[in-house]
């Protein structure tokens, strides 16, 4: 459905505002959907997007500040955010010997078997996005890049 049908809208000053107000709406969109997913296993975004990352990397220690510049929302309260995560059981936290200012985090198997339980989930609710073809999906995705540049 077209953007112009969704929020009953006709016409838009040029076709960057069209697309400005279609990738926040879809924006809302995708975050409500997975919101919703995330809020049924209680944990959220942000706290689902720290253990993506802290998977991803294998099991190594990552430090608060290199899971920070990586984090898709740049605004949280890390320290809090982990510290929900640690009573939980889905992280821990490890002080570094050398420098006592640098706190490690690192996911635990309780955090893994977590993922793997909202994978298919968050598969199932965004399963919109299948609406797009790899070549479709690749194109968007430049087209974004070129957009953050």
């Amino acid at each position: 459905m077209k953007i112009e049908d969704i929020i009953r809208q006709k016409e838009f000053r040029n076709e960057q505002e069209r697309a400005w107000i279609n990738m926040v709406y879809t924006f809302n969109r995708l975050t409500d959907r997975i919101t919703m997913v995330l809020k049924q296993f209680g944990i959220t975004q942000q706290q689902y997007n720290v253990l993506r990352i802290l998977r991803g990397r294998k099991g190594e220690v990552s430090c608060c500040s290199d899971v920070k510049e990586v984090m898709l929302d740049k605004n949280p309260d890390l320290t809090r955010l982990c510290d929900r995560l640690v009573a939980k059981g889905l992280i821990k936290r490890e002080l570094n010997e050398l420098n006592r200012r640098e706190v490690g985090l690192s996911i635990t198997a309780e955090g893994l078997a977590l993922l793997e339980q909202i994978q298919p989930e968050l598969e199932k609710h965004n399963s919109f996005l299948y609406n797009l073809s790899a070549k479709e999906a690749a194109q968007l995705s430049l087209l974004l890049d070129k957009l953050r540049e």
